[in-house]
């Protein structure tokens, strides 16, 4: 990096805040041992999968004292999953954090995720080498991989490497998935008897990772951020020119966060949530019948602009679309095979049409040509579709310009419809973060540390009380087992990690649900503008409206004020 731009030199030189239990001497600082909390469901087959780390206590930092903490450690971290920013502070958190107990520390970075654990891939991180990332974006100091360790062989590779460079422990920073890929190997760890401590970090910008401990996963804010300027942008130019509807599809595979964030910061007049259409047993007619008579609202009033905002995993929350897919994907084996023959669309369907279900098959038989081809042909390494990768913005625009075409003959839709298609996705997962994320990565690093300094395993950082300043944020553990449940994973059911949906009794959803109406009729939406580093704090260091919201129902639950 022999140039680089004002920016990055600035952030370079941005010097993150914590919370005052993590700016104290290690050797000062000792855990406080909550409740044993366990699963809320499935509690006893989880309890017979992990009997070494079922039902451990949350814990929480506190002055006290630790003769152990100044101990040499060797450390290995590695990042797991799509990239999200503020994953380089963690690493940046975790090393101050060692070398400042003791300088003989040491700290291994695995390339490119799980799977150069299992390579023994790796390098000695040094303060030059960390401290060219600290507060920048991506994951490419030491890369980034999708590497599930869960066979035999992954699992023997993985703890032979970690026996051969005697780490005492290892950070996991990803996703649901990965921070299972946690759970488990401390699990196997402590089967063993091995010496090694397992710590996950809470990553993923869809925000799916979140319980009542774990108040938001890092990268959501920061990316959710980005979106939210862009579609300002977007709805400016819209307002300006005064013709297109804007179909805008979002990260969100298994659920509708950052949806809901992006629609809470701009006031788009459609924000689809995939959970409340899964609720409500909504077909795409219906969908599409809401949308077109927003459309034709709004064009009675001189309107014939707008913005639609779709979770890019939607199809799976339609039931029509949802029972495609499950049917596709339980013969994909057999039909990949004799799809490689076909080269047309109908030849295709010829074929398939007494293979899956009527219900099925009239769906995909509805759905335009180009879209029809994304289903039957976009697959995963495991035979699964690849829902991100379906251009649900453009089916939705396609089903759209017909049904209008109805109604215009049928004379209940007088107006222009001029439709753009947009997918805003990777342009958020690397971007240097936030404020509040450059400060909560290099706290939850910071954490990771305090966890290993305390001698526990199969734990997930946990840093808390986020919607307030920094100085009163908390930080500990909560055990990995904790947020687990059963589900069928490869046709068998196994305990992971759950994802959390959008709760549609939260404050957040209700917020939506409240305004939705005016949202949608009359031209409402705000600009945030770009993402700030610099300035009036009420500018740079503002929280998600998600966060906000959950914390302004948990103070009146807990008996406060708005």
């Amino acid at each position: 990096m022999s140039e680089i731009s004002a920016l990055q030199k600035a952030r370079y030189a941005y010097q993150p805040d914590v919370p005052d239990i993590l700016k104290q001497d290690a050797a000062k600082v000792q855990i406080e041992t909550g409740e044993a909390v366990v699963p809320t469901k499935d509690a006893e087959r989880i309890q017979a999968a992990y009997p070494e780390t079922y039902g451990m206590p949350i814990v929480k930092f506190v002055p006290g004292k630790n003769e152990f903490a100044a101990k040499p450690h060797r450390t290995g971290i590695l990042l797991s999953g799509g990239q999200a920013p503020g994953g380089h502070n963690v690493i940046c958190g975790l090393f101050d954090g060692l070398k400042a107990a003791n300088p003989e520390s040491e700290l291994y970075g695995f390339h490119l995720g799980p799977g150069g654990l299992v390579k023994n891939d790796y390098e000695v991180l040094t303060a030059d080498r960390i401290d060219r990332y600290r507060n920048t974006g991506g994951f490419d100091m030491i890369g980034s991989g999708r590497t599930k360790i869960e066979t035999e062989e992954q699992i023997e590779a993985a703890i032979r490497n970690i026996q051969e460079l005697r780490l005492d422990s290892l950070v996991i920073v990803g996703g649901d998935d990965s921070n299972t890929n946690a759970a488990f190997l401390a699990e196997q760890c402590k089967q063993r008897n091995l010496p090694v401590q397992v710590i996950g970090v809470p990553k993923t910008i869809d925000g799916d990772l979140k319980n009542e401990y774990i108040e938001t996963s890092f990268g959501f804010d920061t990316a959710t951020k980005v979106y939210a300027g862009i579609i300002g942008n977007l709805a400016r130019d819209t307002m300006s020119a005064k013709k297109y509807w804007n179909f805008v599809k979002l990260m969100g595979r298994s659920a509708s966060h950052i949806a809901l964030e992006v629609g809470l910061a701009v006031h788009p007049n459609v924000t689809l949530i995939g959970e409340e259409i899964k609720a409500n047993n909504s077909t795409l007619q219906e969908i599409l019948f809401n949308i077109c008579h927003v459309i034709a609202h709004r064009a009675a009033n001189g309107e014939n602009f707008g913005i639609v905002l779709i979770p890019e995993g939607i199809v799976e929350f339609i039931p029509e679309t949802a029972n495609l897919i499950d049917e596709l994907n339980k013969n994909w084996v057999e039909y990949e095979k004799v799809f490689t023959a076909l080269t047309t669309l109908d030849s295709k369907k010829r074929w398939l049409i007494n293979k899956i279900s009527q219900q099925a098959y009239y769906t995909l038989d509805q759905l335009p040509d180009e879209i029809a081809e994304q289903f039957l042909g976009l697959r995963d390494p495991h035979g699964n579709i690849m829902v991100s990768q379906i251009e649900t913005e453009k089916l939705f625009i396609y089903m759209i310009r017909d049904y209008l075409a109805s109604m215009e003959a049928a004379g209940t839709y007088q107006g222009s419809f001029a439709p753009l298609s947009m997918f805003y996705g990777y342009e958020g997962r690397a971007v240097p973060p936030s404020n509040f994320d450059a400060n909560y990565c290099y706290a939850l690093g910071k954490t990771a540390f305090m966890l290993i300094a305390n001698g526990v395993t199969g734990y997930i950082a946990n840093v808390r009380n986020l919607a307030k300043p920094v100085a009163e944020w908390t930080a500990g553990g909560v055990p990995l087992t904790m947020m687990m449940n059963m589900e069928v994973r490869k046709g068998k059911e196994v305990p992971v990690i759950a994802k959390s949906l959008v709760d549609l009794k939260g404050r957040p959803f209700k917020e939506l649900a409240k305004n939705r109406f005016n949202w949608a009729n009359k031209t409402a939406y705000l600009f945030p503008g770009p993402m700030q580093y610099f300035g009036p704090s009420e500018c740079c260091d503002g929280i998600t409206e998600t966060l906000r919201l959950e914390e302004e129902a948990r103070a009146e639950s807990a008996g406060g004020t708005k």
